[in-house]
This record gives C-alpha cells, sequence and structure tokens, in this order.
C-alpha cells in the first residue's frame, strides 16, 4: 500500500479517540504553534522586524479557550516565540543588531520568555482559563524519573481543565538550541506521546505537506493523508530558510514518525486558517493528515521511543535474518544477530536497532554496553561468559524492551 493517499479521509469514528458525544472528536490534543505562525515578518525581512503577532496569538487562544469551555476538550500548547519576543523587547529598547550567537540567543529567550507567557496568560484569563508554563530540556524527557514526573505534572493540570503551555527551555539547554527540539516540533511530539494525546496538531506556515517545494515547483500537490512516514514522503520535506525558526518540514515529519508509531494522529496544516484548530478537533480534513498506527503503544515502550530521539550515533547494527525474525516473529535480538556496532553508549542505554543499509529497524534497551557488544557480536549466546566473564542475560536487546518501526 503507498504511503500516501489522495482520497479522503475515513469517517472520523475510524480516527479519532474516546468520543462522548461531543462535536469534538478527540478529547486530548496537544497544539504545537512555531515562530512562523506567531510572529509577523517573513524570511525575506531583517531579523530585527519579527515580532509576535497579537491578533494571530488571540485567536489562536480563543480556539483553545472554545475547545475547553464548551466542548471539554483537554488541551496542551506547545509554543515558540521567546526568543522572538526577547528580540522586540531589545528592539523596543534601541538594540536592533543582529545577534546570532547562542549565548545571546539565551538572553533572548531569558527575555522573552515572561513576555511571551504574560500575553498567553493575559488572553487565556479574557477566556475563563487557567494556564501553567513548563518549561523543559531534552533531559527531561530522556530520563525516566523525570519523565514520569512530567507525565503526572500535566495530568493533574489537565484534569483542572488548566491549559498547560509548553516551551524548550533555551535559556538553559545551550547545547539544544537549534538542534534538538527543532522549533518545538519533537518537543510537541514528546509530549503527545507522554499524555497518551488522540491528537497532535502541528499549526504551520504552509497548507501542510506537499509533493514538492510549493515556493519553487508549480506542480507541487498538497498530501491529504500519509499512511506510513517512508522513504519517499520523507524525500519530499524542503530546506527550511527562515533564520527565526529552527523546525521547517523535515522536524515536522520526525514528529510524525513518533507520533503515528504511538497510535497518535496528527495534522499539519496553515496556523492563520480561520479556525483551524477547532475544525480539525471537530474531524474536518484540514492540511495534511497522518494515519496513527493500529494501537497505541504501552507507555512504557512511548517512552523508550521517545528517548530513542533522531539521532543514530549510536545504533546496533544486524544481519537480514535478524532483520526478519524481529519483524515476523517479535523475539529477542542475540548477539549471533549483529554485525557491528556504532557509537559508544552504555548497559542501559536506548539505542536504535538498523539494518546493513542504515535502515531502522527497532529502538530497545540494551543489555550491555557497546564496548561489549562488539566483543560478542556473531556469537552465539553461550559463548557470552567465556567471552566477556560475566553474563547480563543471553539477549543484546530483550523482546519486552524492544520496539519495532
Amino acid at each position: 500500500m503507498s504511503a500516501l493517499r489522495s482520497n479522503a479521509l475515513p469517517s472520523v469514528s475510524d480516527d479519532a479517540a474516546g468520543r462522548d458525544g461531543g462535536r469534538a472528536a478527540y478529547r486530548r490534543i496537544v497544539v504545537k504553534a512555531g515562530t512562523n505562525v506567531l510572529t509577523t515578518g517573513s524570511a525575506e525581512r531583517s531579523l530585527g522586524t519579527v515580532v509576535l503577532d497579537a491578533p494571530v496569538m488571540a485567536d489562536l487562544v480563543r480556539q483553545v479557550c472554545q475547545l475547553v469551555n464548551e466542548e471539554r476538550v483537554q488541551v496542551v500548547l506547545v509554543t515558540s516565540g521567546a526568543i522572538a519576543a526577547g528580540r522586540q523587547s531589545l528592539a523596543e529598547a534601541g538594540h536592533v543588531d543582529d545577534i546570532p550567537d547562542i549565548s545571546t540567543r539565551q538572553v533572548l529567550a531569558a527575555l522573552g520568555q515572561s513576555r511571551l507567557m504574560q500575553a498567553y496568560a493575559e488572553l487565556f484569563a479574557e477566556g475563563r482559563v487557567s494556564v501553567a508554563q513548563t518549561l523543559l530540556t531534552i533531559n527531561d524527557t530522556t530520563h525516566r524519573q523525570s519523565y514520569l514526573n512530567i507525565r503526572n505534572t500535566l495530568f493533574s493540570l489537565l484534569e483542572l481543565g488548566v491549559v498547560p503551555i509548553l516551551n524548550e527551555n533555551d535559556v538553559v539547554a545551550s547545547d539544544e538550541i537549534g538542534e534538538v527540539f527543532g522549533d518545538n516540533d519533537r518537543l510537541s511530539a514528546l509530549i503527545a506521546a507522554l499524555i497518551d494525546a488522540d491528537l497532535l496538531i502541528i499549526l504551520s506556515d504552509v497548507d501542510g505537506l506537499y509533493t514538492a517545494d510549493p515556493k519553487t515547483d508549480p506542480t507541487a500537490a498538497l498530501v491529504p493523508v500519509v499512511d506510513l512516514v517512508d522513504e519517499g514522503v520523507a524525500a519530499m520535506a524542503g530546506e527550511h530558510r527562515n533564520a527565526w525558526a529552527r523546525g521547517g518540514m523535515p522536524t515536522k515529519l520526525d514528529a510524525a514518525r513518533l507520533v503515528t508509531t504511538s497510535g497518535i494522529a496528527m495534522t499539519i496544516c496553515r496556523g492563520r486558517e480561520r479556525d483551524a484548530i477547532v475544525r480539525v478537533v471537530g474531524g474536518e480534513r484540514l492540511g495534511t493528515y497522518f494515519r496513527p498506527a493500529s494501537s497505541k503503544l504501552e507507555a512504557r515502550k512511548r517512552w523508550m521511543l521517545s528517548v530513542a530521539g533522531d539521532s543514530d550515533a549510536n545504533a546496533v547494527v544486524v544481519d537480514a535474518g535478524a532483520v526478519s525474525a524481529l519483524r515476523r516473529n517479535g523475539v529477542s535480538l542475540l548477539p549471533a544477530g549483529v554485525s557491528d556496532v556504532v557509537g559508544d553508549f552504555g548497559r542501559g542505554d536506548i539505542v536504535y536497532i538498523v539494518n546493513d543499509a542504515g535502515g531502522r529497524v527497532a529502538c530497545g534497551i540494551c543489555n550491555y554496553a557497546a564496548g561489549d557488544i562488539r566483543r560478542i557480536k556473531g556469537l552465539r549466546s553461550d559463548r557470552i561468559v567465556a567471552t566477556l566473564g560475566y553474563l547480563y542475560g543471553q539477549e543484546v536487546v530483550h523482546r519486552n524492551n524492544l520496539v519495532l518501526l
């Protein structure tokens, strides 16, 4: 079956989860609003003119308040814009020089985060909805205990009818700025998986995924449905040119891979489209819809998938026989099927399992460190003790600690 479809989506009842008789087709959602949606200006303008777009923010908040108050939908808002808000503060004070280095971007984030949150708090107060701020780094989502703490806090807030507003903590994430969460696309996907959401809506400055870059190719067509984010779909993503936005279509497709594998639907649509959020939550076909897997991964495996991330710097390479056994039989990965090891990781780390061509087959928790796996690769399991002098299990990755992709 093709990963792309040009026909209409199935009925909402086929894909939406947990309906209780209201108009909303989804009951727990994550909405991600990126820099290009929340700010005025464009890639062609100087960075000093990029400021928060108050009317756009007000309309976004109006829609979320409508869903919370009238439809009883639980909503988490993942927002960008702190750095742009910080630069706006400096510009208003007469400081307009471009400052591209990371340390100064951290200063801008520190200046802008309070301004961004104040704007949201005032707008949500008009809609009689309380909000709570949460700033995260990549470490907060990759460590099991902090992951569970975030999950419990968000669930408690949602039960109270509060809208959590999340953003990457750029002030302390000096290593991550510009390369980890990707303008919060990945963060929104991680949060959707963390709270077991029914739907992730990524608001963009484009209508959705196109077969090619519509700015340069007049034949480019909008893709209404994606069944599987494979290499063909990934090839459609063009490079992003906006100096202020750290995402672009590639990071959105990475987010789609994560959430759909976790059994969560995702939609990319134009954020400034009239009532875009309300219409999508109501089941209307808007933008590009990414179909979820048939069943949701249990919470622990969703966490494993999120920790694995986007990097193949650490990976276990397996031969064709192991690939077949993993996919067809759902077995554990034994050292006999390992042909190579990439990177340097420790025992208990979560890494990708890839084929000889580098294609991802699974991710899982390794029973052995990279150095140990290099020594036992290709061996029968009964040779592990003789080779290493100790045994942490017959498997490199046990099937209970493995997620097939």
